[in-house]
Order: C-alpha cells, then structure tokens, then sequence
C-alpha cells in the first residue's frame, strides 16, 4: 500500500504541469499554424529545420514528416533528423518533474547534434535522391492529430476541445502511464533492497548494454515507450545515456505510417536499422563519457 500510494502521489504531483504544458502546446500548434507550411522540411537547411521541428514534443510532427517522405516530398536526410529528435512525451516528464528537470537541456542538445548530423550525413551519402514536386504537397495536411487523440483533424474541434479537453485527455493517458511505471519501479526499487541497489547495478553492469535495450525499447510507435524510458531514469534504473540512446530510436507513430507503405519495405527497414545503430553507438558513448567524468 505504502508503494501503490507514493506512486500515486508522485504522478498526481506532475499532472497540472503536465496539463499545462499539453495547453501550452496546442496554442503554440494552432496559433502560430507551425506546422502549416508545407515548403518547412524542404531546402539546403532541411535536416536542421526538420531537427527542431522533431523536437517539439508533439507526436503529429513525425507523422507530418513520414507522409511527406512516403511520397517523395523531404529527402532521407530529412526524415532521419526528424526521428532522431523526436522525444514523444519524454521532455513534458522530465520538465515536470523538478528532480529530472535538469537532464532536459543536456537531452536537447545532444539529440540536436545527432539528429543534425545524421540528417546531413545521410543526405551526403545519398545526393541523387529527387524530390517529387513541391507544388504537388498540397494534398498532404500537414496539421496532425496523433491517433492516440482519437484520429480526427484538430481544424475540425471546437476551442474547448482544442484547448482544454485534448490536453486533459492527453495528460490523463500519460498520468495512467507514469502511474503504471511508477508503481512497477516502485515494486522492482523495494525487491531490489533500495534505489542505492538499483543505481549501483545500472552504474556498474549496465553502462554498455543498456542502450543495446532502451534502443529497441524506443522502437515502439506509442507514446508508452517514451514514458518507459522516462520513468525508468527518474526511477535511478537506466543511466543518462541510456535513455539519451532510447530517445533517439524513438520516432513515434511516425514508423507508422512508414510501414503501411508495404511496396517499399527494404527501404523502411534500413532506415530503422539506421536509426537503431545511431541510438545505440550514441547511448553508448554519453554513458562512457559520464563515466569517465564520473558524473
């Protein structure tokens, strides 16, 4: 009862920031029709472009960008950079959460630089890529509801819907989700003998693999793989870099719409493959830095 109630109390502690910051989000979406520009990912500064754009934690912008490259609008660059910055819900928990708020600004950077470089690299190692024609891209919307929303178009919701209900909506299905990883750590930190147990083990034994797993964990299009990871470094049971590498694989229901383009299948899987190796080799690397600064 004693781990039922703290889990609760610690995810009902976060649940008006995270209502606030969802309403902070749809009045930036809606407002400043951000992603209304259909030329955005397109350009000789696409990769980065498409790198910020991934990092605003809104699912519908890997899902904006894998439509566009399934028919040929945003080069692989592109789609690359927009997948590896993408977080899904992992940076509205960790600003919610004081204690994991300072991770924040480290996380951003480092999957900046990545996502940035990667997206340039690939565009290098693949210049004869062609783009279908720009004025072609109107018939894709590039105004998304995840589907994890309820699918419809956001331009088709009321104010009230759109300003309060979804965010509401949103925060109570991440709040579920914290609650369920809160609980389950809970459990595992209490068996384990203690959070020093648990940090030690990971710190020690954990520092080169974990990313091997994290990576595949945010492989997962939903939103609940972002909140695993999460949950699973504010908990002390995976290292920075561990969820960095986790973070990095994770591109959202973005993957998605990728796959249900079956007749180019090859060219989906090495992108994944790409993206996973990318997460790994990163992951990898910031633990070994961190433990070579001891920090």
């Amino acid at each position: 009862m004693e781990i039922f109630l703290d889990a609760f109390w610690d995810t009902l502690k976060l649940f008006p920031f995270l209502f606030l910051i969802y309403v902070l989000i749809e009045i930036l979406e809606h407002r400043t029709k951000l992603t209304q520009s259909r030329k955005i990912l397109q350009g000789g500064f696409a990769p980065l472009i498409g790198s910020a754009t991934g990092l605003i934690p809104q699912c519908g912008f890997s899902v904006m960008a894998a439509k566009l490259y399934d028919k040929g609008f945003i080069r692989t660059g592109t789609i690359l950079a927009v997948f590896l910055a993408t977080s899904d819900e992992a940076l509205i928990i960790l600003i919610s959460d004081m204690s994991a708020a300072h991770a924040v600004m480290p996380l951003v950077l480092i999957k900046l630089m990545v996502s940035v470089g990667a997206g340039y690299l690939a565009n290098l190692i693949l210049p004869k890529e062609k783009l279908a024609g720009v004025g072609a891209a109107h018939d894709v919307q590039a105004h998304f509801c995840c589907s994890e929303h309820g699918g419809e178009m956001l331009g088709h919701s009321s104010d009230f819907e759109t300003y309060f209900l979804s965010p509401l909506f949103h925060s109570l299905k991440i709040a579920g989700y914290l609650f369920i990883v809160n609980l389950v750590f809970g459990y595992v930190i209490d068996l384990a003998g203690g959070l020093e147990n648990v940090t030690a083990y990971s710190d020690a034994g954990g520092a080169y693999v974990q990313p091997l797993i994290t990576g595949l964990i945010g492989l997962i299009p939903n939103c609940a793989s972002s909140v695993v990871l999460t949950g699973a470094y504010t908990n002390g049971a995976i290292m920075f870099g561990s969820l960095v590498g986790g973070l990095c694989s994770n591109a959202g229901l973005g993957l998605v719409v990728l796959f249900k383009n079956t007749k180019k299948i090859k060219r989906n899987i090495l992108l994944v493959i790409s993206m996973y190796l990318i997460a790994v080799a990163v992951g990898i690397a910031v633990n070994g830095i961190m433990i070579l600064l001891n920090v």
